[in-house]
């Protein structure tokens, strides 16, 4: 990230640099004489959430400026849904099955990134959560294509490193989940949802939430396989109980192939 502004005053990563180089005494060694931005151990401190939330908000929304990306498509969708070559491998029988959504996710995103390049790669850029599974599959695709691709990324104890095929300046890493669900979509033009667990299912009511009320615009929602959404989830159940309106599941279409995600997004957009 660069930041071409021009000031009067001597810039703070000149000072850090200063610092580091002075005298060795127990003053200078002392907690209280680091500088503030450059104290790992304040900015960790409880006091300080408020700006590491910030933070966390701004240093993407900062660098996806200076790429010019304008919009995204985003896909969400399970870490653990293999590659159809590795599902011998799967836990179980249904997610051996469902390793088909892992090749659909993948022409889904290259067949947007040729869109994408089209546009100077400034508009639908592929957004996943940068880990395995379905995420993979998405920025695999865009790399197939050629193009470029976002994984946000986010700390767990146990798994989530970014998979190989983020485009590396694109790749970013959230403490937060709160500030990572905005940054998926804040520039989103359409959002697909494939089969998953409880991030997935997370992130999508989440998302029809906000187009249910109003707060972000309708847009394309689509959820790859029908047959496992009804299974997983009676929709007409939560009309039938005045829970939510019957115009509310309007709000997504089912798909189960890319190119049906693709007309969709192609004629609402067009």
């Amino acid at each position: 990230m660069t930041d071409n502004r021009t000031s009067q005053f001597r810039d703070a990563g000149s000072d850090r640099k200063t610092a580091e180089q002075v005298p060795d005494t127990p003053q200078t060694r002392a907690p209280a004489y680091r500088l503030a931005f450059n104290d790992k151990d304040f900015l960790c401190r409880e006091d300080l959430r408020p700006v590491r939330l910030q933070l966390e908000l701004l240093k993407p929304e900062l660098i996806l400026n200076e790429r010019n990306i304008k919009s995204t498509v985003v896909l969400f969708g399970g870490a653990r849904i293999p590659e159809p070559s590795l599902k011998a491998g799967a836990r179980t029988e249904t997610l051996a099955e469902l390793s088909k959504y892992y090749d659909e996710a993948r022409t889904f995103a290259r067949l947007m990134t040729e869109r994408s390049m089209a546009a100077y790669g400034r508009e639908f850029v592929i957004a996943t959560g940068g880990g395995p599974g379905v995420m993979e599959a998405g920025n695999r695709g865009a790399a197939d294509a050629g193009g470029a691709s976002i994984g946000l990324n986010i700390v767990l104890p146990h798994e989530q490193a970014p998979n190989e095929y983020v485009t590396p300046g694109l790749c970013f890493n959230f403490h937060y989940f709160a500030i990572r669900k905005m940054h998926f979509l804040m520039r989103a033009r359409a959002i697909c949802v494939f089969p998953g667990g409880f991030g997935t299912l997370d992130e999508m009511f989440e998302a029809l939430t906000l187009i249910q009320t109003d707060r972000m615009k309708r847009m394309p929602f689509l959820l790859f396989g029908e047959e496992f959404w009804r299974r997983l989830i009676n929709w007409e159940a939560l009309a039938d109980a005045g829970t939510i309106s019957d115009e509310d599941l309007d709000l997504f279409q089912f798909v189960d192939t890319a190119a049906e995600a693709v007309r969709i997004i192609d004629e609402w957009h067009d």
